[in-house]
């Protein structure tokens, strides 16, 4: 098949340091060129692929220190409309931006939301353009908008890798991600201080969350327990965790996914966290994790955790969470869509009719008060 996987472009393909959606479309991509798909990647220019790269941007936005991305997005979306008719299927990883160009070539694309959708910013849009195709990533998210134009929910996966080493250490607690209020890592911190085992925090600071790392995490920074490291790559990432005796997950917000439980179940890691959005959907209670819903309750699973089968925890990551299972049951769904199309008179095919402008979507779109969508509803995975 011929596909078109478009990114957004705060970070490159995959992301030199953090990001969630970012990582999941190069493993996507990859394994659709591995299975013998033709597909064609728009993303940023510092993006590194075996698809053909469309260098919408010379490199991630948010490393350049640009933080409304939608100038750079409508451009990108341009380029993917003048290209459309190459294409059997276009899938979006970019939210909403897109619907109004491509209203008329819905039966050939699809768009996979990463972020939160129990705000009611943008439901309007879900609404007004009911014919888009959307994938969701656990059911938890799709909860808010239940009648939307759902056509899967698939989880993510990433590549295997080799099995976890046993000389891994195994002799502190995980926090890795972003540190902000909704990830909590206040209660990480707590957690640690009361098991006595070390905590080491492994997480990026948004502009937006600055305040709250100053005034609420950086002064328990100062603890004997605590270490905090900053944000790692991905070759860091896997020591990280796989040195970790648990990685902990106190979120306190509707969680999407959660990307950094796989990335953990994969080195044979157990995952602690919060009862809180998609958590139940990904973590096999007892075999990959523990969930819990207060304190008192990590306190003992750090315990438990410490004595989990990692073997158990990789072989859940194995049959659940591989980058070969989420390219197959999306190749499924891109038959689906194409079949369907075949039976959609010809006017409403892809690349019939794409002459909507894009420079007026802007402001019909983004929201009040020159807020991006890119900072409103990002994608925390």
């Amino acid at each position: 098949m011929r596909i078109a996987q478009v990114a957004p472009l705060a970070e490159s393909v995959p992301p030199q340091l953090y990001g969630g959606t970012e990582r999941v479309v190069s493993w996507l991509t990859e394994e659709l060129v591995e299975q013998g798909h033709d597909v064609t990647l728009f993303a940023s220019g510092d993006s590194e692929t075996s698809a053909e790269l469309v260098r919408a941007v010379p490199q991630g936005l948010r490393l350049r220190g640009i933080r409304d991305h939608t100038a750079s997005l409508l451009v990108m979306l341009d380029e993917v409309r003048r290209r459309a008719s190459s294409f059997d299927v276009i899938h979006f990883h970019v939210d909403l931006l897109q619907f109004p160009a491509f209203r008329d070539s819905s039966t050939r694309c699809l768009t996979t939301l990463h972020g939160r959708l129990d705000l009611p910013d943008f439901h309007p849009v879900y609404r007004a353009f009911p014919e888009m195709p959307l994938v969701s990533i656990s059911n938890d998210q799709r909860s808010p908008l239940p009648n939307a134009n759902w056509l899967a929910n698939i989880q993510h996966g990433l590549p295997e890798g080799p099995a976890p080493s046993n000389a891994h250490r195994r002799d502190y607690l995980a926090f890795l991600g972003r540190i902000a209020p909704e990830k909590r890592p206040d209660r990480a911190i707590e957690i640690a201080k009361r098991t006595g085992i070390p905590l080491k925090i492994a997480a990026k600071i948004d502009p937006a969350d600055q305040d709250y790392f100053d005034h609420v995490i950086r002064p328990q920074l100062d603890h004997p327990l605590i270490e905090f490291i900053g944000e790692i790559d991905d070759h860091e990432k896997r020591a990280f965790l796989g040195n970790a005796i648990a990685l902990l997950f106190p979120i306190d917000w509707p969680e999407p996914f959660g990307l950094v439980m796989i990335e953990a179940m994969r080195e044979g890691t157990p995952t602690i966290a919060w009862r809180r959005g998609s958590v139940p959907e990904v973590l096999d209670e007892g075999a990959s994790g523990f969930i819990v819903e207060s304190i008192e309750e990590a306190v003992v699973a750090v315990r438990m955790a410490a004595n989990l089968d990692r073997k158990t925890v990789r072989q859940r990551f194995e049959k659940r969470f591989t980058s070969t299972r989420m390219a197959a049951n999306y190749v499924a769904e891109y038959e689906r869509l194409t079949e369907q199309s075949e039976t959609i008179p010809h006017h409403h095919r892809v690349g019939h009719d794409l002459s909507i402008p894009l420079a007026p979507l802007a402001s019909a779109i983004k929201p009040p008060g020159g807020v991006s969508l890119s900072s409103v509803h990002r994608s925390i995975s």
